[in-house]
């Protein structure tokens, strides 16, 4: 685990103890600070009490002292009452990704990248990790992915830490100076934690101004909030698009086809370059790079006929682009399963594409409501829940066909969360092929 001297003799509360608030709880310990925990669970208060924290709320008790409250991305603090409790203290609300910016210190020389954007971070972050390690750089991801950054081994002298940031964590760092920060794009979202698109925006753009004058600044341009964002970095930036990508050489990347996985590359390209890869070893990367589960995930060819579970796209936005990613052609034609729980978006975000699709087959809570949005556009398949809409899809595509799973829904209104979704996608076409 990473730990540091800068935590001890100090004394943190920790609110929310799952995997991230234990792996925190563990870390301050075992680095000498004083713990009060909490959590609504009792068996996760018994598993801090095990790693050897004191259990209180810290709603309830007096924070005068305190060297931080440490919380959950999830808290929301537009309205949560540990926000009020800890300014009253004098106290910061703070993130895991915060206490590792400040243990940074005591960790082998190293280098950070900080990777934010409404849609495409995970992949540029796990991207830009496998191009690294395919180069022989140790690199290690974490932040919004994996495992929670405190529970990894430090790296090696020479290593990079790929860090995925949400706005949350961003909005809980104070420290975080990423010797590359990098933003792919933002379109509205999470506006139940911002007072609107522009304060959402905010946090995003927060990441740049915590950096130094000698650090560097990426930015994917393709859209008009991430284009003014550049234009008041006044650090060493790099402008990227899209559009800087050869549809010659992005045929050569299986993983990363489409639009969306063209604005991930060059952002990923562009950072590799500023971390001393040459154009070989980038190139390897993007070979040989495999898609992360449930975002363009290839899960499996049955009689001729491909299957893609994009269940990581929970709204119109994020669908758009997976559905641009197949034009039909003489040898192929694209089965499009959609629906869920409606966020309230609609379909128009993947309206320009609807031509790309032979069939939709709908599911879900937003089944009726998707219908009508589509009209005459498409021909409309009523499948109502998953495993019908894989059966009717693998009886109408032909091989050389595309199916492809992106809701444009949210998924709460059949599983769990979107990745039990793209599961049983998988198992589903796994067992065409039994």
């Amino acid at each position: 685990m990473i730990t540091a001297r800068a935590f001890a003799g100090r004394r943190y509360a920790v609110l929310g103890l799952a995997r991230s608030g234990l792996a925190t709880v563990e870390a301050l310990v075992a680095s000498g600070a004083g713990v009060t925990a909490w959590d609504m669970r009792e068996d996760a208060r018994d598993a801090a009490m095990a790693l050897g924290a004191d259990i209180g709320d810290p709603l309830e008790i007096d924070l005068v002292g305190f060297a931080g409250v440490v919380v959950s991305p999830g808290v929301p603090l537009n309205r949560h009452p540990i926000t009020a409790h800890a300014r009253a203290a004098h106290v910061p609300v703070i993130g895991d990704i915060e206490l590792f910016a400040e243990a940074r210190a005591d960790l082998p020389p190293h280098r950070v990248v900080g990777i934010t954007g409404t849609n495409g971070k995970s992949t540029v972050t796990a991207l830009v990790t496998h191009m690294l390690e395919s180069a022989g750089v140790p690199a290690l991801m974490g932040g919004n992915i994996g495992l929670p950054i405190l529970a990894r081994d430090p790296l090696p002298e020479g290593g990079v830490y790929v860090l995925e940031l949400s706005s949350y964590q961003i909005d809980l760092a104070h420290s975080l100076a990423a010797d590359v920060a990098v933003l792919t794009n933002i379109t509205p979202d999470h506006l139940d934690r911002y007072d609107d698109f522009a304060g959402y925006a905010a946090s995003k753009a927060r990441l740049f101004s915590l950096q130094h004058k000698d650090q560097v600044a990426i930015v994917a341009i393709d859209d008009d909030r991430s284009k003014s964002i550049a234009s008041h970095i006044s650090h060493r930036l790099f402008r990227v698009s899209a559009k800087d990508v050869d549809p010659a050489d992005q045929a050569r990347w299986p993983a990363l086809q489409g639009p969306h996985n063209a604005q991930n590359a060059v952002c990923a390209i562009a950072v590799c370059r500023v971390l001393g890869l040459d154009d070989t070893a980038i190139e390897q990367g993007l070979a040989t790079y495999h898609a992360l589960p449930h975002r363009m995930e290839l899960v499996g060819e049955v009689a001729g006929v491909r299957w893609f579970n994009d269940s990581k796209a929970t709204n119109a936005a994020s669908a758009a682009p997976a559905l641009a990613a197949f034009p039909p052609a003489p040898d192929q034609r694209l089965h499009w399963i959609a629906g869920g729980q409606a966020k309230g978006d609609g379909l128009e975000a993947c309206r320009p594409w609807f031509g790309h699709v032979k069939r939709a087959y709908l599911i879900g809570e937003a089944m009726e409501g998707f219908a009508a949005e589509i009209g005459d556009a498409i021909p409309v398949d009523r499948a109502g829940d998953l495993a019908t809409a894989v059966a009717h899809a693998a009886a109408s595509a032909e091989s050389g066909d595309i199916v492809l799973l992106s809701p444009a829904c949210a998924s709460f209104d059949q599983f769990l969360d979107y990745a039990a979704r793209g599961d049983q996608f998988r198992s589903l076409v796994r067992g065409l092929s039994a």
